[in-house]
């Protein structure tokens, strides 16, 4: 499984150019408190990406290295092959670490953008993040489902910045349901 996902990003990372920009007009978060953002996060939701194809039950999994980098795992289940998949990497901020840009590098070569665009700084119960460009973007949750406000208002914030929410994919996270 691992064999099939290092062509595809391979693929992805060089048409992308290995960058680490943010969509224009869009802001990260301030603010943040590293230390609360690690910990396992579900994805509620996600714009398609060839990486993540027939995978549900996505989570990202984020940990303190010893490096002072942050470790990153992410899982999710395939369901055409029924087994799971887990992907690792290691990420920094770019400048102040209470700002939501980060460089996220897989397998040591390849690296992109991760930008935190809205999160719940008072319980970081959710987030919001996107890559280098309109094309990538996630909502995160601590819990495998949300409720409909909180879905709302954060897919109207994402419209509002122009993402394409219409093509929204919302993750089936009933394996990570007990």
């Amino acid at each position: 499984m691992l064999l099939r996902l290092v062509p595809l990003l391979f693929f992805i990372f060089l048409s992308a150019g290995c960058t680490v920009s943010i969509p224009d007009g869009v802001q990260p978060v301030t603010g943040i408190d590293k230390n609360r953002y690690l910990g396992r996060w579900y994805e509620i939701a996600r714009l398609n990406h060839r990486f993540e194809r027939d995978l549900e039950a996505v989570t990202a999994t984020y940990t303190l290295r010893d490096d002072g980098r942050i470790g990153v795992a992410n899982r999710g289940f395939n369901i055409e092959d029924q087994d799971w998949e887990t992907v690792s990497a290691s990420a920094a901020f770019l400048d102040d670490p209470t700002v939501g840009r980060l460089k996220v590098r897989f397998f040591g070569i390849f690296y992109g953008g991760y930008n935190i665009i809205e999160l719940d700084k008072d319980n970081y119960q959710y987030a919001m993040v996107c890559g280098d460009n309109r094309n990538v973007l996630w909502i995160l949750a601590r819990t495998p489902v949300i409720d409909k406000t909180m879905q709302t208002m954060l897919v109207e914030k994402a419209r509002a910045m122009g993402f394409a929410v219409n093509e929204l994919i919302w993750v089936d996270q009933a394996r990570n349901i007990n």
